[in-house]
């Protein structure tokens, strides 16, 4: 008897994203069939139609009508989005196919901070108080007591973010997320929350929900303070060195707001703090970790699977149980934006590389690009990856490798 075919995924890839090559290279590794969608039609299209899709990503209805299409030809064992987006549209092509997948509504709320808030805050999860506006301009009749937090319902990545400590500070960055909004929101994206600023170190918990239940991939220190006005993210590292009662706080804090936001499979990336209060919930994303700082884990013996052959095999129910995380520590930087203007180049790259415990340094923006730092853009630069013996030793590997580096901005 001829084995059976291996199983097709449907990978939702924005063209603009880092992770193709990763997740091409995983899906490789599992030895499964991959069909990439993208919002952009390719050339090479109507040579590999089975291989290659174009799908409107905001608009999920459409999404699913093309996937079933597809599926009545080529069926799919999976349907996998990378971020936000992408991550609600997959979920209703998994609903509409009958494939594995979290509710539909769940990967809304997830993807919209309001509904993310609202759901969390009638479930008892600690989140900080806020309101909700329809535009920034309405939001200056805030009454969240100073200081509190700007921050646009539609964006990611901190883009918009901003803490205001009065009146002043208040009108200045209602005045920059309106004219942020107007440039980058989707249609009908102009609504922003005001909340109360929740201070205490910040933690990135990387997690798979199975069955509902979260397993914690990764539970990153933030070791940077977060203190504002923006708040640009810089180093991650793991495992956490916070103390154990402090870990397990964040972690059932994590698991209490999966299960209030609905989500039932797949990756989390939860953005928590810490404080005398506890542990609370800053930002729930139904989506593995963002850019290329997924690189930074490594999972089963030797470090031998990437987080995306983990996240793709789980999709396809290839994986159980999770293989455990590394040993060694890891650590990320992403490499900010210091001013804006036009980027020419990162010099130092090689001295920076030749630092003990560096494993890596890869700048991700092209020569003439015109760049802006937080809040009024979430990219980055690059990102260093370091490894050592000790959380500790990744992060002054990746501090030394930074001051070597150079950013020549026109």
């Amino acid at each position: 008897m001829a084995d059976a075919d291996p199983p097709r995924l449907l990978l939702l890839l924005p063209t603009s994203t880092y992770r193709a090559a990763a997740f091409v290279r995983a899906a490789d590794a599992l030895g499964v069939r991959l069909t990439v969608a993208s919002e952009q039609d390719s050339a090479f299209a109507a040579g590999e139609p089975d291989k290659l899709l174009t799908m409107d990503f905001d608009d999920p209805a459409t999404c699913v009508a093309v996937a079933q299409a597809f599926h009545r030809q080529h069926p799919l064992a999976a349907a996998f989005g990378i971020d936000d987006a992408t991550a609600i549209a997959a979920a209703h092509i998994a609903a509409a196919l009958g494939l594995p997948g979290n509710p539909a509504p769940a990967t809304q709320a997830a993807g919209n901070k309001f509904l993310q808030r609202v759901r969390l805050a009638e479930a008892g999860v600690p989140v900080p108080a806020f309101e909700h506006f329809a535009t920034a301009t309405e939001a200056a009749s805030s009454t969240i007591p100073f200081p509190a937090v700007v921050k646009p319902v539609s964006l990611s990545a901190s883009r918009g973010v901003q803490r205001v400590d009065d009146a002043t500070t208040l009108r200045d960055a209602l005045g920059r997320l309106a004219a942020i909004l107007d440039e980058g929101a989707p249609p009908g994206g102009q609504a922003c929350l005001v909340e109360e600023y929740v201070p205490g170190p910040e933690f990135a918990l990387e997690g798979l929900v199975i069955e509902g239940c979260l397993t914690t991939l990764a539970l990153f220190d933030k070791p940077d303070p977060l203190d504002g006005p923006t708040f640009p993210e810089t180093i991650y590292v793991t495992p956490s060195r916070a103390d154990p009662e402090i870990q397990q706080s964040l972690v059932t804090t994590a698991q209490s707001a999966c299960r209030a936001i609905g989500l039932r499979t797949g990756p989390v990336h939860i953005e928590l703090r810490h404080n005398e209060g506890g542990a609370w919930l800053v930002e729930l994303a139904a989506r593995p970790i963002g850019g290329r700082c997924g690189e930074v884990l490594r999972f089963g013996p030797g470090g031998s699977q990437s987080l995306e052959t983990v996240l793709l095999a789980h999709a396809l129910g290839q994986v159980e149980p999770v293989p455990p995380r590394e040993p060694c520590a890891a650590g990320v930087m992403m490499i900010p934006v210091p001013r804006p203007g036009t980027f020419e180049a990162i010099v130092g790259i090689d001295r920076a590389r030749a630092v003990a415990g560096v494993v890596d340094v890869a700048v991700t923006i092209h020569r003439g690009a015109v760049v802006r730092p937080l809040p009024e853009e979430a990219r980055y630069l690059g990102f260093l990856f370091s490894r050592g013996d000790s959380a500790a030793a990744a992060e002054q590997s990746l501090r030394d490798a930074f001051a070597e580096l150079e950013v020549r901005i026109t």
